[in-house]
């Protein structure tokens, strides 16, 4: 019974890191493809959009880190 519990509670934590990942995997890659066509069409806007960018970034990466948490609850909760 026990050894099964392990097993799911690994599967469980690899199934919330893996589909965790995929989100801001995609967003991120929207967000800079975007940015940087931004500033290729205004290059001078650069100083406006590149900070801009990494916040952005930093706020989709962040549902990664949550499905991180979530995965090591799984495993160590």
């Amino acid at each position: 019974m026990e050894m099964e519990q392990e097993v799911f509670k690994t599967l469980g934590a690899g199934l919330a890191m893996g589909l965790g990942a995929i989100g801001p995997g995609i967003g991120e890659g929207i967000i800079a493809s975007r940015a940087l066509a931004a500033i290729g069409r205004n290059p001078s806007a650069d100083k406006k959009i590149v900070p801009l960018m990494f916040v952005t970034m930093a706020i989709a990466e962040s549902t990664g880190i949550y499905s991180l948490v979530i995965a090591l609850i799984i495993l160590f909760g």
